[in-house]
């Protein structure tokens, strides 16, 4: 299993993020990734846009991988989303990792003026996307009729530095999500999941795989989980959710937290993602690398 480190993005500058990362890196994490919203989530008035984050990010790095988990389908044009993909992996010197969601904080949606469709639709839209990046990111003109992407010739050029840059899909969803990502993802993501329910789904991952003709070993497995060395660091970091998020947080001795992390490895994770929110505890991520 391999680890890495989700930043959020809300309540911090840019400078204390680029600093963040350089430490994240130094202490031998291989991943480390921002997420996509325009307000803060669970607390705080202030969060930075996704996409120049994640610029930002390739050009302070040099060896991990530049996540997005996940990146709303609902609020980018592919035409945006591709190029500005591309132009990252160009920075990144070909370390993005693209992660897609269907969407599902309606109130940001609302608050922007952005169609918040009913979750069929928001899901359509997610494998019309992922199956037209696929696309796009090879630089042939691409023509796609689709109800919710449509593209005439389109060219995403330059393509990617990384001749198949990995398209990953966010959610833990068991009727469609979870067989969508089976099918045509590289890669799957569950946030903030407990081991036996990540177990129960990555049981449901290699099913679908199977039913689709794939290798389960196609498709990486990864999970987000909190970590809060004390106590009373989970209120300050999670807010009014942090007693529902609280099975999914690592947090005791470091031995009860190496058992747990265990526990995630033997249930099928590929990767294992620290979710951090400001203010930062860089010294419980140091203790944990």
């Amino acid at each position: 299993m391999r680890f890495g480190v989700q930043t959020a993005l809300q309540n911090t500058t840019p400078g204390e993020l680029r600093a963040l990362w350089r430490r994240i890196e130094a202490a031998g994490f291989e991943w480390i990734s921002v997420w996509d919203h325009f307000h803060a989530v669970g607390g705080g008035t202030r969060n930075l846009e996704a996409v120049s984050m994640h610029a930002a990010l390739a050009l302070e790095t040099s060896t991990v991988r530049c996540g997005g988990l996940v990146y709303s389908v609902g609020y980018r044009d592919v035409a945006v989303l591709a190029n500005a993909m591309a132009a990252i992996d160009h920075l990144s010197d070909g370390r993005v990792t693209l992660g897609l969601g269907a969407g599902y904080l309606q109130a940001e949606y609302d608050a922007w003026g952005i169609p918040f469709p009913r979750a069929r639709d928001r899901l359509d839209r997610l494998e019309e996307t992922v199956r037209a990046l696929r696309e796009l990111f090879t630089a042939a003109p691409v023509t796609m009729h689709g109800r919710h992407v449509r593209l005439e010739g389109a060219r995403c050029d330059p393509a990617p530095i990384q001749s198949s840059l990995p398209l990953w899909i966010g959610g833990g969803g068991e009727q469609r999500t979870i067989p969508m990502a089976a099918r045509i993802a590289d890669g799957w993501n569950i946030p903030m999941a407990t081991v036996e329910d990540f177990r129960h789904k990555v049981g449901l991952l290699n099913d679908a795989a199977a039913a689709a003709g794939r290798s389960s070993g196609a498709i990486e497995r990864s999970v987000g989980v909190g970590l809060c060395w004390d106590e009373s660091q989970l209120r300050e970091r999670f807010g009014e959710r942090s007693e529902i998020l609280r099975p999914s947080i690592l947090s005791g001795s470091t031995e009860e937290v190496i058992d747990r992390v265990g526990g995630y490895r033997d249930a099928g994770a590929d990767w294992l993602f620290v979710s951090v929110r400001a203010p930062f505890d860089t010294e419980g991520l140091e203790r944990f690398a």
